[in-house]
């Protein structure tokens, strides 16, 4: 299922120094097994690399933040920046029922980095500080929360997005348009009695959904082996029974990836039914920093995109050290930004607790306390 280890500068170990096989084998990188009819072009290659890198170059700065004292608590996706970059950049973007739905899980930075979410921001939040557009200091890092994206709030509550995603589906079926809803979670995590809801209230008959669901399996449950509690092959055998088609794919190859979520959204925008994707994907730096963040010898999904972009001849080591140093700079230059920002007050606690409603009670400024309905 994966390749060979690679490795990146600044972990302690030195980044493979493979030449270019050749100035230029072919204007396209297939996806494996394609056969060649499945590639892309080297502009997209090289936006994707561009993402890739810059996702992990923030992730292994806020790992940093969390062991100096900057912030308290890291949980977060490198590994999983080949699947997630594909999916920030092929999501229909935007605010409301005609654009996508995401109800996401906290390893998904590489799809707000993709989308265009500026590196800052997700430092903001690892530093906690009330210019934190996605919780004004309020959650841990990789929960977003962005409405102009439909991004709705993610949770540390395993897999509940799943019950809820069908919610925004019902609203995008009865609208009509191509918009669906997506919702992403760890292959554990679908042990949950969420899952399974989300299985069942997507496929109702005559009622079903645009949900695409995705699996992201890294073989673990923070610290338990997936295999070991887990009977079947694939996740995605669980959609059999509901009649959702589903994909495994190679999830760190972002080629690969690209043509699987290609793939997977069409049909739920045409067909406005459920569609499942598993991931096979690495976790590079352990569950979180409570487990020491240790770096892990799984594929490194970026070091195996530039062996082929190496070989292709459409980047040299010389550019690809760069580019590293230039997003680690980047990060660099945020986190000393954003922990000189101002931090949460006391007085904000209470602050966007509930959305005014004319069912309930609207306190002057913003709605603190229990709702309450008016007749009460």
């Amino acid at each position: 299922m994966r390749g060979k280890s690679g490795t990146l500068p600044g972990n302690g170990q030195a980044r493979p120094m493979t030449k270019s096989a050749s100035a230029q084998v072919d204007s396209h990188i297939p996806a494996p097994g394609s056969l060649g009819t499945e590639s892309l072009p080297r502009d997209r290659c090289l936006e994707l690399h561009r993402i890739m890198v810059r996702a992990r170059a923030m992730e292994e700065r806020m790992i940093k933040m969390s062991k100096s004292g900057e912030g308290y608590f890291w949980i977060g996706g490198p590994g999983e920046e080949a699947f997630n970059a594909a999916l920030g950049l092929l999501i229909k973007k935007g605010e409301g029922p005609d654009f996508d739905f995401l109800h996401l899980h906290y390893r998904n930075s590489a799809t707000m980095v993709a989308m265009g979410m500026p590196m800052i921001d997700g430092i903001r939040q690892m530093a906690m500080t009330a210019t934190d557009p996605h919780s004004f200091g309020r959650n841990f890092p990789g929960h977003f929360a962005f409405k102009k994206w439909n991004v709705t709030p993610i949770s540390s509550v395993i897999e509940n997005q799943f019950v809820i995603a069908p919610g925004t589906a019902i609203v995008q079926k009865r609208r009509g348009g191509d918009a669906v809803t997506i919702v992403v979670g760890g292959e554990s995590g679908s042990a949950e009695g969420d899952f399974a809801s989300c299985l069942i209230w997507s496929t109702r008959p005559g009622n079903e959904l645009p949900v695409l669901m995705i699996v992201m399996n890294n073989g673990w449950g923070i610290s338990t082996p997936h295999g070991s509690q887990h009977g079947a092959k694939n996740v995605i055998d669980r959609g059999k029974p509901f009649g959702i088609p589903g994909e495994v794919v190679e999830g760190n190859d972002p080629v690969a990836s690209w043509f699987a979520i290609k793939r997977a959204l069409e049909y739920c925008r045409k067909e406005r039914r459920a569609y499942m994707l598993e991931a096979k994907v690495s976790r590079l730096y352990g569950h979180s920093s409570s487990s020491g963040a240790p770096r892990s010898s799984d594929p490194d999904c970026i070091a195996m995109f530039e062996e082929k972009l190496l070989v292709q001849g459409w980047l040299s080591q010389e550019a690809i050290e760069r580019l590293h140093a230039e997003a680690k700079a980047e990060a660099d230059a945020a986190a000393a930004q954003a922990v000189q920002e101002e931090k949460p007050h006391k007085e904000h606690v209470e602050r966007f607790t509930y959305a005014p409603s004319s069912v309930d009670k609207v306190y002057p400024g913003d709605y603190t306390g229990v709702p309450q309905r008016i007749d009460d």
